[in-house]
């Protein structure tokens, strides 16, 4: 028996036979070099946001208006917003790197957490046409923030099984 009998399974992949196959390969290829890029480009608007942060609060101190708790929810919108795009990033990298389907579904559970308490806490009843429609808003959005909150419950329950077992 020769070593490329010996092969476990998941070795290297047989060469391309047919064109069906090559096309595959290079679509594949082709996606890995766009998931990079997306990543490059999620980095950039990272740098981009913690720039704009720092501007906002220098601006703000000059103005005098640093501790308006309106001006201090918007300096929390925008880092938050900076946290979801770090985790998206994350994810990204996670599809790049092929890593495991349960930690790219724990970055999207963590991407959800931020991305609706980002949510609950620029909420403004204001903002919309009713006092119904504000409850119904802020209903959806408790419904939303309590649902991730039991996905990650059971994912970090299920990863705690799967561990010690």
């Amino acid at each position: 028996m020769d070593d490329e009998e010996s092969d476990p399974v998941g070795g290297p992949l047989p060469a391309a036979e047919t064109f069906d196959d090559r096309v595959l390969g290079y679509s594949e290829t082709a996606i890995r070099y766009v998931e990079v890029v997306a990543a490059l480009v999620l980095v950039l608007l990272f740098a981009i946001g913690v720039f704009d942060l720092g501007l906002q609060i220098f601006q703000s101190a000059l103005r005098g208006d640093i501790t308006d708790p309106l001006v201090v929810v918007g300096f929390i919108d925008t880092a938050l917003l900076l946290f979801i795009i770090v985790e998206v990033y994350q994810t990204v990298v996670a599809y790049t790197q092929e890593s495991e389907t349960r930690r790219i579904v724990r970055l999207v559970i963590y991407t959800g957490v931020i991305a609706m308490v980002r949510k609950a806490i620029i909420f403004r009843t204001g903002e919309y046409a009713s006092e119904q429609a504000a409850l119904i808003a802020a209903s959806a959005y408790t419904l939303i923030i309590l649902g991730l909150a039991a996905l990650l419950l059971v994912e970090r329950r299920t990863r705690g099984m799967s561990e010690s077992g």
